[in-house]
């Protein structure tokens, strides 16, 4: 029952031992929330909501922290162009992750904090490492003295005397350019909140070593991101957080990305694909199987066509779910533990492409029972199925996905059904008095309008093709 999981910080997977028993502690970087949400955003999201999913499965408490940083450079920027507050920008972009969170099945987190409701707890940290001389204030700014950290870099691997530290306008009076900013001075216009050294705000590395440690103490047990936070942010973090005292972080875990034409989606690049358009045209379900069911060390090469694909072998899964319901005349409940197999692919490092391949092969083999008209070993099949398909988020009998919530069109499920079934029933009667050519256009013409008919033992039965 080990669970194990590739540390960035020490390059290899190691054997999860938490530090206090039976709890895991995990704090994932969430939205900067300066636009809306794209496919590449959320896919961190999914990522640790199946960790999260998979701890609580294998009888863990979770804590799940998951931040906004609801002020930065690019919100101010934007409020100006558009004569906005700038609190107007961060709150409807947060309002979006969230619908998008919520459209795609991940788990709400316990705590959601934002970056300007915990200014206190930051000039708290500031104070104390200014005290300690890991950091400076320089004409109202406070700055991170790297050199006095000695395992500044590690987590990147990095050499700093070839470090690039990537600064902001007005970041003047730097002892050295590779120190990094923990809060800013004001500029005229900008939001400012008072402190020992003036107005000012915070930069970005800071807040999340404050909120972490707010909510999570000295130390925890996993820090989570997307590859592109390991430097400067994560790097940044560990600086701020060992330097204060705490241990922070005992995991580092590191999703990748989701790319068009081989480059990293990102609004800069204008290759985004937004989750709010998404959803339009493909039922979140089937996105969450796209972006949740590669391993999330994997980069993802974005296409309509692997979308595609996605939907159709969900599709298979759902019609086999469907065909066991039907023979069994109810809703199977999930089994109590998922198999040994697909258990012992997500135990290490989360492997859900290999849990993955143990579903569709229980699917295939409950489909040969279906077919022998094995009634138990097809309800068991499912019962198998179900249970492996909700630790993944993706069980479409779990109610988080029943009504009009959980996909395209389902509002008017219920009205196209009716119409179906008077259309099937006409095909029936054609079969009943040997009219085939009359059945066979009725089939042809529904099938033309998007619909798949398939002849059961327990009557036709119409999807979406």
């Amino acid at each position: 029952m080990t669970i194990r999981l590739y540390d960035t910080s020490a390059r290899q997977i190691r054997d999860f031992s938490p530090l206090t028993p039976g709890c895991v502690s995990i704090y994932l970087c969430g939205a900067t929330v300066q636009a809306a949400p794209h496919i590449g955003h959320i896919r961190s999201g999914l990522n640790f909501d199946i960790m999260r999913r998979w701890f609580a499965h294998r009888g863990y408490d979770v804590t799940f922290v998951r931040n906004v940083t609801d002020i930065d450079d690019k919100i101010i920027i934007k409020a100006a162009d558009q004569g906005r507050p700038w609190w107007s920008i961060g709150y409807e972009n947060e309002r979006a992750f969230n619908s998008a969170y919520d459209a795609l099945g991940c788990l709400p987190p316990t705590v959601e904090p934002r970056a300007t409701g915990h200014v206190t707890e930051m000039v708290e940290m500031m104070r104390g490492l200014i005290e300690r001389g890991h950091a400076y204030e320089a004409e109202g700014n406070v700055y991170f003295d790297v050199r006095s950290f000695p395992g500044y870099l590690e987590l990147s691997n990095q050499e700093l005397d070839n470090l690039l530290q990537p600064s902001g306008e007005g970041e003047t009076g730097k002892r050295d350019p590779r120190d990094f900013a923990m809060w800013k001075a004001a500029k005229p216009g900008e939001p400012s909140w008072e402190t020992p050294w003036g107005r000012g705000r915070p930069g970005w590395h800071l807040e999340c070593s404050a909120m972490a440690h707010k909510y999570l103490g000295e130390a925890f047990d996993i820090h989570g991101g997307g590859l592109d936070l390991i430097f400067p942010h994560h790097e940044n973090e560990i600086a701020q957080a060992k330097a204060f005292g705490d241990a922070f972080a005992s995991y580092w875990v590191h999703n990748a990305w989701v790319t068009m034409s081989g480059e990293k989606m990102s609004k800069s690049l204008g290759n985004s694909v937004l989750v709010a358009e998404m959803v339009k045209h493909w039922r979140p379900i089937v996105l969450r199987y796209y972006l949740g069911t590669p391993h999330y060390r994997s980069m993802i090469e974005y296409s309509e066509e692997a979308l595609r694909e996605a939907e159709a072998a969900f599709a298979r899964i759902e019609g086999f779910m469907q065909r066991v319901c039907e023979m069994a005349g109810k809703t199977v409940e999930p089994a109590a533990e998922v198999p040994p197999a697909f258990a012992e692919a997500m135990d290490d490092d989360l492997g859900v492409p290999q849990a993955l391949a143990i579903v569709h092969t229980t699917v295939r083999q409950g489909n040969s029972a279906l077919t022998a008209d094995d009634k138990e070993s097809a309800v068991a099949r499912l019962a198998e199925v179900r249970a492996m398909l909700g630790v993944l988020g993706l069980d479409p009998l779990d109610e988080q996905w029943a009504g009009a919530s959980a996909g395209r069109g389902d509002d008017l499920h219920g009205v196209v059904d009716s119409l179906v079934r008077l259309v099937l029933d006409q095909r029936q009667a054609a079969r009943a008095r040997k009219d085939w050519a009359a059945a066979d256009a009725i089939r042809d013409q529904l099938q033309h309008a998007g619909l798949a008919i398939e002849d059961t033992p327990s009557g036709p039965r119409w999807s979406l093709s």
